[in-house]
C-alpha cells in the first residue's frame, strides 16, 4: 500500500497486493545488485503494517495473493511473520498465498517446525536468489551461501511444503567459467526440484561492484555466443519432474516460458535457432538498456 523507496517485485507478482514490512535488504552486499544503494535495512513497525492491511481491506477486499516488500522480508522472525500473516487473514480472508523475497540465510535461521507453521499460514511463493550452483561464482557475487548450503535449505523448504522460485543467473561465472556455471547450476537445480525456475542473465548498472569490475576487466563478461551456449548447456542438463521455467526477463537473449521436462526439446531448438540467427555477432557483448534489457537482440 503506502510503499517507501524503490519498489521491486517478480514479474509474476503483477496482480499481487504489495505490502511493505521492511525497508531495503538485510544483506545488501551482492556484487551485482543495485536495488537498494545506501538504504539502511529497517523493519516496519507492526502498527504501520496493520494500518496498511486495514487500508487494503477497504480498497481491494477480494485480493488472493500478497507480496511482502522489500528486499528479503523472509528475514523476519517466524513469530513476526506469523503476526503479519494472521493480521492479513483477519482483514483479507480471501488471501491464499503470502509471498516475498527470501535468501538462503533467511531459511537457515528458522527451525523445521517454524517453516511448517509458516506454510500452514499460507506463506509460500518465496523468490530466492540462489543465482548459481558454482561456489566460485557464489563467492565472487558475495551471496553469503555455498551451493551445499543452498541445497540443504531448499530441501528443508520442500519438506515443510513451502513452494519457491529458484532464481538463477546465466553468465555469473563469467567468460572463463560459463561451462562450469551451467553444469554446477543444473546439478543443484536437479537436486532440489524447484516448483519454479526463474532465469535471467548477468547485467550491471552503475552503483554496484560488478559494474566497475566489468569496466576494468576484473570480471570478464560473457559474449552473446557464450550466453547462448550456457543457456543451451544448462537446459540440456536439467532433469526435472515438473517445473515451470520462467525465462521472460528482458535480460535474456532467448526469452521463453515453458514447463520442464515437457518442453525441453522445443526450448533447445529455440536456443539453437537463435544462435543461427545471430551468426556474425556471437563474439559481441549484449547491448543493455534498463533492467538489463537486451536491445541488440
Amino acid at each position: 500500500m503506502n510503499l517507501t523507496g524503490m519498489v521491486y517485485r517478480p514479474p509474476y507478482e503483477a496482480n499481487s497486493l504489495l505490502l511493505q514490512v521492511t525497508l531495503g535488504c538485510s544483506h545488501n552486499k551482492c556484487t551485482f545488485c543495485y536495488m537498494y544503494p545506501n538504504v539502511k535495512f529497517t523493519i516496519c513497525p507492526m502498527e504501520q503494517i496493520e494500518a496498511d492491511i486495514e487500508e487494503a481491506a477497504q480498497v481491494c477486499p477480494d485480493v488472493e495473493r500478497v507480496f511482502l516488500e522489500h528486499g528479503d522480508a523472509f528475514v523476519l522472525s517466524a513469530d513476526k511473520l506469523t503476526q503479519i500473516a494472521e493480521a492479513i487473514h483477519r482483514k483479507l480472508p480471501k488471501v491464499k498465498t503470502i509471498a516475498m523475497y527470501a535468501s538462503i540465510q533467511n531459511i537457515k535461521h528458522k527451525t523445521d517446525a517454524e517453516l511448517r507453521r509458516l506454510c500452514d499460514l499460507g506463506i509460500g511463493g518465496l523468490d530466492i536468489g540462489v543465482e548459481s550452483g558454482l561456489d566460485a561464482a557464489l563467492a565472487y557475487m558475495n551471496k553469503g551461501h555455498t551451493a551445499a548450503e543452498a541445497r540443504e535449505q531448499l530441501l528443508r523448504l520442500t519438506k515443510a511444503g513451502i513452494p519457491y522460485s529458484f532464481n538463477a543467473i546465466l553468465g555469473c561465472g563469467g567468460a572463463d567459467l560459463w561451462r562450469e556455471n551451467a553444469d554446477a547450476t543444473a546439478e543443484l537445480i536437479n537436486a532440489v526440484q524447484p516448483h519454479l525456475l526463474f532465469i535471467g542473465s548477468l547485467h550491471a548498472q552503475p552503483g554496484c561492484k560488478l559494474y566497475g569490475d566489468m569496466k576494468t576487466g576484473a570480471f570478464k563478461e560473457c559474449t552473446t555466443g557464450q550466453l547462448l551456449d550456457e543457456q543451451e548447456r544448462l537446459i540440456s542438463r536439467l532433469e526435472l519432474k515438473d517445473t515451470i521455467y520462467f525465462g521472460s526477463h528482458p535480460s535474456n537473449l532467448v526469452p521463453m516460458q515453458a514447463i520442464l521436462p515437457k518442453h525441453k526439446d522445443e526450448m533447445l531448438r529455440i536456443v539453437r535457432e537463435t544462435r543461427k540467427g545471430l551468426q556474425g555477432r556471437l563474439d559481441e557483448y549484449p547491448l543493455r538498456g534498463g533492467e538489463g534489457s537486451i536491445i541488440n537482440r
